[in-house]
């Protein structure tokens, strides 16, 4: 492995080997990739993990071997909150993965759609011979997306898409963020620090934000009071960005009028495979759509983070500056695109 052009890429645990299969169609030969478990317990593992040139994969901790010749960690997804930058060696890249936002876009409105278009229902209904929305009655009447605010927190890839969609469909949409929004799409912008306003002025909230220290917590108590008592939430970008018992208490209380929530407070483990997603019980609400993570999960988002990591690989082999750089090597002059 002492030829530049030829790396150890080693693929670390069950989220990185969703992406594993073909992965060697991706790159040039002569690559070495090797595929090791979670724990890095079975023979020779932990000897790949400390030696690799490049790790695809999610968490980086105290409890691992220090991978002191990498040059590239590359996670698979967007987050990177497990792992531990100050055991990145200096010369090693973090780099994520996006392409899920298309994903992400859909799944927003197709819950947005179900609000004010209620096929389910009216199926569910007419084939009991009750005509609920047969048109002509007002009691019929129902909702226009079109009609509605979108508030987007957090202006990154996902929210991009969803604006352009949402404007296909004639709404209004605001955004709340930490840096400048410039876009087309954006009807009026808003600082992070105004956030009640911009809350206060939208119909729907779709939290993007990705989970770090400042936005822990953001959505407290008071910024759910702030907002319309019959706005929706929607979180698809991670749960504890907004505050776990305040959600939970405001839907209760119908101080909001819903929630649809697709990324939690709590995961399955290998020890509790069927763990609930909260310690509190918000499938006892019925203003409450629960999915289990899985807005950005289709194959078209699988197959693009695929091609980005290739890329990426192909990149630092030759020298070339690598994409979505998180964190740049000290050694090498890589930036994000």
């Amino acid at each position: 492995m002492d030829d530049p052009l030829t790396m150890k890429i080693v693929f670390h645990g069950s989220n990185a080997a969703n992406f594993r299969q073909g992965f060697e169609q991706l790159i040039e030969p002569g690559h070495r990739v090797v595929d090791v478990g979670d724990a890095l317990t079975a023979p020779g593992e932990a000897g790949h993990y400390a030696s690799a040139d490049v790790i695809v994969g999610i968490k980086l901790d105290a409890s691992m071997p220090r991978p002191e010749k990498l040059r590239l960690y590359q996670a698979p997804a967007a987050g990177t909150d497990a792992i531990d930058l100050t055991l990145l060696p200096a010369q090693s890249a973090l780099c994520n993965c996006h392409g899920h936002e298309d994903a992400i876009a859909e799944y927003v409105f197709a819950a947005l759609l179900a609000r004010h278009v209620p096929l389910a229902q009216a199926d569910a209904d007419l084939r009991r011979g009750e005509w609920t929305f047969w048109a002509g009655r007002p009691k019929a009447l129902r909702s226009e997306l079109g009609g509605q605010t979108l508030g987007l927190l957090g202006f990154g890839h996902i929210s991009k898409a969803i604006a352009l969609r949402a404007k296909a469909f004639g709404m209004r949409v605001h955004a709340a963020n930490r840096g400048a929004v410039v876009s087309e799409h954006v009807d009026h912008a808003y600082a992070l620090t105004d956030l009640h306003a911009f809350l206060a002025g939208v119909d729907v909230v779709v939290v993007t934000l990705p989970l770090t220290a400042q936005t822990q917590g953001l959505v407290d108590g008071a910024a759910l009071r702030a907002m319309k008592p019959a706005a929706w939430l929607v979180n698809v970008g991670r749960g504890p960005v907004v505050a776990e018992q305040a959600l939970y208490d405001a839907l209760r209380s119908r101080r909001l009028s819903g929630a649809l929530i697709d990324t939690w407070y709590q995961y399955p483990t290998p020890d509790q495979p069927q763990r609930a997603p909260s310690k509190l019980d918000f499938a006892a609400l019925d203003n409450v759509v629960m999915t289990p993570h899985m807005s950005g999960w289709t194959s078209g988002t699988v197959h693009r983070r695929q091609q980005m990591m290739a890329d990426n690989i192909s990149r630092l082999a030759t020298g070339r500056p690598l994409l979505n750089v998180l964190r740049p090597a000290s050694t090498d002059q890589t930036h994000g695109d």
